[in-house]
């Protein structure tokens, strides 16, 4: 193949552009969702939004567990290989994922348990 400008390029572009279709569908339902425009079991079918500050939590969280890994890899250069600085990057970002999974669910519980009363 001489030019593979020519599929990557098309490629690139349409990939693009069905992100920015995907989200865009995402807010429009979200409002309509919120707005009331849809009956109560199609609302059940999607997921709600996260609030901004459980997304940070979350980034925060997996960026931190990220940078412990690289810090215990720094500090013993001699017991652990890059390989297993890379094991310890994925550890403690899945570990940062499950401590996020805890505290959503447990704001979420919170919340259900104060719309009820």
């Amino acid at each position: 193949m001489q030019n593979p400008e020519i599929i990557i390029v098309p490629v690139i572009f349409g990939v693009f552009g069905w992100i920015v279709k995907m989200v865009l569908d995402a807010r429009t339902r979200n409002r309509l969702i919120d707005k009331g425009l849809v009956e109560d079991g199609i609302k059940n079918l999607y997921p709600r939004i996260v609030s901004p500050a459980l997304s940070n939590l979350k980034w925060g969280l997996v960026l931190m567990g990220i940078g412990v890994a690289s810090m215990i890899s720094f500090w013993l250069p001699d017991v652990i290989s890059e390989e297993g600085t890379l094991g310890l990057i994925c550890i403690f970002a899945g570990i940062a994922f499950l401590i996020y999974y805890a505290i959503a669910n447990q704001r979420e519980k919170e919340q259900r348990n104060g719309q009820s009363n």
